[in-house]
C-alpha cells in the first residue's frame, strides 16, 4: 500500500465530523426509538446512562440482506419509527459487546449520496448528521465491483466505515476468491466476510465493531482537472456536516437539490456564485457532472480490486440461474405468479385463513360462547340500556369490535403476514418486480410499484405510506389512487375468497372485473397526469430457502405491529358506529347510502357494510359476510357487492395518510372520484348480468 493513497483528515477541524452528536437532532431522535431488551420487548433507557450508547448506522443497497444481518446483530426484526417529519421507517435494535451498548439503527436502501427517493433521502439526511460511530456498509459480495463505488464514496466523504460483505456463500458458489486481508489494507478501513442468514462472520464482525477506532484518513479520487479545481472553489461555502467539505461539494456540483438549498439558504449572498460556477463547469463538460464522478470512481475501484478477486470453479450458479430465468420470463413467470396466488392468497389466507380458522374462532369460540356469555354478563351487571349497547349486543365494542378484530381479521392478517414473510425472504418479490415492469409502464408505473401494491394487499394504509419509495409525483398519485380503488387489504381479500368459496363464478367476476379497473384506471391515469415514464433498476439478491427464524421473527413483529394499531381503530369504530346509532346521524347516513346500494340491484342491509367499510375496509367486509351468512345475497348480488366494496373508498386510515401523503385537495379529489365510480360499474355488473341472463 501506497503511502500516497490516502489523505489525513483532521477530525478536529471538521466542524463537528464524527463527534458531533451533542446538539445533532439524530442525537435526539434515536434514544426515542424503541428501545430492544432481548427478550423480543422494547423499553426505556437504564438509568445507567443507557442513553449514551454508541450508535452503529447500516448502510447499503437493497437486497443485499442488511435487515437478515439486523436480525443477527440485535435478536430483532423491528420497523420501529418513523424518522421525524416524515412516514420512512427505520429499524433499530440494542446490541451488548464486551461490557458496551450499541443501538444499531438499519437504513433504507441507496445506492450513493446523490439520493433521488424518499426514502434515500433521509438515509443521506442521517449520514450528514453525523450521530453514529459506525457505519457498516453492507454489499453483495459477489457484487464487489460494483457496488464498492458507493464503499469510495463514502471512505473519501471522511466517514468511520467497515466495510461488510455479505452473502459470501453466493460469492464461493459463484466461483470467487476474495483476498479480503489485502482489500482492507488497501481501502484503510475494516473488510468483513459474512453471511447473515446462517451467521457465519458476525462474531468477527461484532469483534470488529467493539476495537473499532476511527483514523480520520480520507480516500482521495481524481475526477479530473476542470471537476477538482470547481470543487476546491466550492469547499469553503460548505455548511458543517458529518461529510468532508470536499465531498458536500462534489454534491453540489451535480445539482443535488438539497445540498443546494442547504447551501444557498446559508449564503444567500453567494448563491449566484455558486450557480455561475456549476454552470461554467457544465460548458466545459461534454457529459454531465455525475457521468464523470462514476467513472473516476469506477476506475479507482478497479485499481483497488487488482489482484484482489480470483475466478475458480463454479460451483452454484446454473441451477439459480435457470431458475430466475423462469421467474423473470412472462412465459414461464407468469403461470408460476398464477400459482402463487392461488395457493398462498387463494388456499392459504382465503380457504385456511379466512374460512377454517375464522370459523372456529368466530363461529365456534365467538357465536357459541363468548358472544352469550358477553351479553348475559352485560345486561346483568349494567341496567341502562345505552350503556349496553356500548359494550355488548349488535354494535358493542366487545361483540362487535373485539369480535371482528380477533375473530374475522386477525387469522386473515396473520395467514397474509406469514405468506409475506416467506415470499419476501425467498428473494421472489424483486424477480416478479421484473416479471411486471413491462405491465405495469403501461400504466405509469414501474416494477418498483410491485412493493406498495404486493404491501396493499395486507395493508393499504402501510402501502400508501410505502408509496414515498417511487421516484416521481406522477408514480406517487397512480399508486396511491390504485391502492385506494382496486387493491383490497388482506382481510377484505380474504373474507371475499371466503365468501366466493362455493361460488366459483362469482370469484372469477369479481377478480376479473377488478383487474378490469386496476388496469383501465391506472391506463388513463398515466395517459392525463404529466409527468415522464418511470425508469427501472433493481439489484437482484439470489433466490434462497426461507428459514424458519426469519419468517417466525418477521410473521411475529408485522402481527403484534398490526394488531395493535388495528384493535383501538375497530374499538374506535364501534363507539362512533355506537354514537350514530344514538345520535341517529348513522341512521341518516344509511338512509343516504340505501338509495345508491338498492340502484344497482343490492338489498339494503349492503348499505351498511359499505358504510362500515369508511371505518375500516375489513370491518366492512365483515359485515358483508354477516349478511351473506343470513342468506340475504344471491351470487349476482355477492359479485355485485364485493365489487362494489372493493371499489369503494378506503378507510378513514387511509384516507388519512392520503391526506399527509398527497396533500388535502388530492386527497379529496380521489375520494370524490371513487366513491361514484364503485357504484357504477356495480351497478353496470349488475345491469350485465341481468341483461345477459347469467346466474352465478
Amino acid at each position: 500500500m501506497k503511502n500516497n493513497e490516502f489523505e489525513h483528515h483532521d477530525c478536529t477541524g471538521c466542524r463537528g465530523h464524527h463527534g458531533g452528536r451533542k446538539g445533532s437532532r439524530l442525537a435526539s431522535f434515536i434514544p426515542n426509538l424503541f428501545r430492544h431488551d432481548h427478550h423480543g420487548g422494547f423499553h426505556e433507557d437504564d438509568e445507567d446512562g443507557g442513553g449514551d450508547r454508541d450508535k452503529i448506522l447500516m448502510v447499503g443497497s437493497p437486497n443485499v440482506g442488511k435487515s437478515a444481518l439486523f436480525n443477527r446483530l440485535t435478536k430483532t426484526y423491528a420497523t420501529v419509527s418513523n424518522y421525524p417529519g416524515t412516514t420512512v421507517a427505520l429499524s433499530a435494535g440494542r446490541m451488548k459487546l464486551a461490557g458496551r451498548e450499541y443501538t444499531v439503527v438499519d437504513t433504507p436502501g441507496m445506492y450513493t449520496l446523490l439520493s433521488i427517493t424518499d426514502e434515500e433521502r433521509v438515509t443521506r439526511k442521517i449520514l450528514l448528521e453525523g450521530d453514529y460511530d459506525v457505519i457498516l456498509h453492507v454489499i453483495e459480495a459477489k457484487n464487489l465491483r460494483r457496488m464498492l463505488t458507493f464503499t469510495l464514496q463514502l471512505i473519501e466523504a471522511g466517514l468511520p466505515v467497515i466495510l461488510v460483505l455479505n452473502i459470501m456463500d453466493e460469492a464461493v458458489g459463484a466461483g470467487l476468491d476474495i483476498d479480503t486481508e489485502t482489500l482492507s489494507q488497501r481501502l484503510g478501513i475494516p473488510v468483513i466476510p459474512t453471511i447473515s442468514i446462517s451467521g457465519k462472520g458476525v462474531k468477527e464482525l461484532k469483534q470488529e465493531i467493539a476495537r473499532y477506532t476511527h483514523n480520520g484518513r480520507t480516500l482521495h479520487v481524481d475526477y479530473g482537472v476542470a471537476i477538482e479545481r470547481a470543487a476546491r472553489e466550492l469547499t469553503e461555502l460548505m455548511p458543517a456536516t458529518a461529510l468532508t467539505p470536499r465531498s458536500e461539494a462534489l454534491l453540489v456540483l451535480q445539482e443535488d437539490k438539497d445540498m443546494l438549498g442547504v447551501v444557498t439558504s446559508l449564503q444567500s449572498d453567494k448563491a449566484q456564485e455558486v450557480f455561475e460556477l456549476i454552470n461554467n463547469l457544465k460548458r466545459k463538460l461534454e457529459n454531465p457532472v455525475n457521468y464523470y464522478l462514476a467513472m473516476g470512481r469506477q476506475r479507482r475501484s478497479e485499481q483497488l480490486l487488482g489482484g484482489i478477486i480470483k475466478h475458480g470453479e463454479i460451483t452454484a450458479k446454473n441451477i439459480r440461474e435457470k431458475i430466475d430465468g423462469i421467474l423473470i420470463s412472462p412465459l414461464t413467470g407468469i403461470p408460476v405468479l398464477a400459482l402463487v396466488l392461488y395457493f398462498g392468497f387463494y388456499k392459504f389466507v382465503g380457504v385456511f385463513g379466512a374460512g377454517t380458522v375464522v370459523d372456529f374462532l368466530e363461529g365456534h369460540l365467538f357465536e357459541t360462547y363468548l358472544t352469550p356469555f358477553i351479553n348475559d354478563t352485560t345486561q346483568k351487571l349494567i341496567p341502562w340500556k345505552v350503556l349496553q349497547d356500548l359494550i355488548a349486543f349488535e354494535y358493542g365494542v366487545l361483540t362487535l369490535g373485539v369480535r371482528y378484530a380477533v375473530a374475522i381479521i386477525l387469522p386473515i392478517v396473520g395467514a397474509y403476514f406469514l405468506l409475506f414473510s416467506v415470499v419476501e425472504d425467498s428473494g421472489y418479490l424483486p424477480r416478479l418486480s421484473l416479471l411486471i415492469d413491462r405491465i405495469f409502464k403501461k400504466i405509469g408505473l414501474s416494477g418498483r410499484a410491485v412493493i406498495p401494491m404486493t404491501l396493499g394487499f395486507g395493508c393499504g394504509t402501510m402501502a400508501t405510506m410505502v408509496t414515498r419509495t417511487l421516484e416521481s409525483k406522477k408514480e406517487r398519485v397512480i399508486a396511491t389512487v390504485l391502492l385506494a380503488l382496486a387493491i383490497p387489504c388482506s382481510a377484505q381479500l380474504g373474507v371475499i375468497f371466503a365468501l366466493t368459496a362455493q361460488m366459483p363464478g362469482v370469484l372469477v367476476t369479481w377478480i376479473g372485473v377488478t383487474i378490469l379497473m386496476f388496469l383501465m384506471i391506472g391506463y388513463l391515469t398515466a395517459r392525463l397526469l404529466p409527468g415522464e415514464e418511470p425508469q427501472f433498476f433493481i439489484e437482484l439478491p439470489p433466490l434462497r430457502m426461507p428459514t424458519l427464524a426469519n419468517i417466525w421473527v418477521k410473521t411475529s413483529t408485522r402481527m403484534r405491529w398490526y394488531f395493535k394499531e388495528i384493535l383501538p381503530l375497530f374499538l374506535l369504530a364501534s363507539v362512533i358506529i355506537w354514537a350514530g346509532k344514538l345520535t341517529k346521524l348513522f341512521d341518516l347516513a344509511l338512509w343516504l347510502l340505501e338509495f345508491p346500494t338498492k340502484a344497482i340491484g343490492l338489498p339494503a342491509e349492503a348499505a351498511q357494510a359499505l358504510l362500515y367499510g369508511f371505518f375500516r375496509r375489513d370491518y366492512g367486509v365483515a359485515g358483508l359476510y354477516d349478511i351473506q351468512q343470513g342468506g340475504l345475497l344471491t351470487g349476482n348480488e355477492l359479485a355485485v357487492a364485493t365489487i362494489t366494496l372493493t371499489l369503494f373508498l378506503p378507510c378513514i386510515a387511509q384516507f388519512l395518510v392520503m391526506m399527509k401523503e398527497r396533500g388535502t385537495k388530492t386527497a379529496l379529489v380521489i375520494a370524490a372520484f371513487v366513491f361514484p365510480f364503485a357504484f357504477l360499474v356495480g351497478g353496470i355488473v349488475h345491469f350485465l348480468l341481468n341483461s345477459l341472463g347469467i346466474s352465478l
